[in-house]
C-alpha cells in the first residue's frame, strides 16, 4: 500500500496510468482493455482530462491505442520503460509472494536466470 501512495505522490500521469495499464495487463488476457478515461482517473487519483493528456502522450509514442472505452496494448516493451518503478516493484513482490507472474504463469526462466531471483 505504501508504494501505491508513494507512486501517486513522486510520479507523473504518463508513468502512473503506463504502470496501472501494465498491471491490468498481467492480470487479463489479451491486449485489449475495456476501460475508460473516467475509471482511469479514478483509479490514478486525477482528473479525467489529465488521463486524456496521459493516454495521449502514451499513444503518440506507439505505446497504446485509446477509442471509446477501450485501450489496446500495442508495445508491452516500451510501455514497461515508460512505467514507473513500482510497476517492477509490485510484480517483483508479487513473484516473491506467490511464486508465480498474476495471471498465473510460474516464475520464467529469463527472470530466473537473470540473478533477481532470491531464495525463499
Amino acid at each position: 500500500m505504501a508504494q501505491w501512495v508513494a507512486c501517486a505522490r513522486l510520479h507523473e500521469a504518463p508513468e502512473r496510468m503506463a504502470r496501472w495499464l501494465l498491471m491490468c495487463h498481467d492480470r487479463l488476457e489479451g491486449h485489449t482493455l475495456a476501460l475508460t478515461h473516467e475509471f482511469l482517473a479514478q483509479m490514478l487519483g486525477v482528473r479525467r482530462p489529465t488521463v486524456t493528456l496521459a493516454a495521449g502522450v502514451l499513444q503518440k509514442a506507439g505505446l497504446i491505442h485509446c477509442s471509446r472505452g477501450v485501450v489496446t496494448i500495442l508495445d508491452r516493451r516500451r510501455l514497461e520503460e515508460i512505467a514507473c518503478e513500482c510497476h517492477r516493484v509490485s510484480r517483483e513482490e508479487y513473484r516473491r509472494l506467490f511464486g508465480r507472474l498474476p495471471n498465473g504463469e510460474p516464475l520464467d526462466a529469463q527472470y530466473a536466470s537473470s540473478g533477481r531471483l532470491r531464495a525463499s
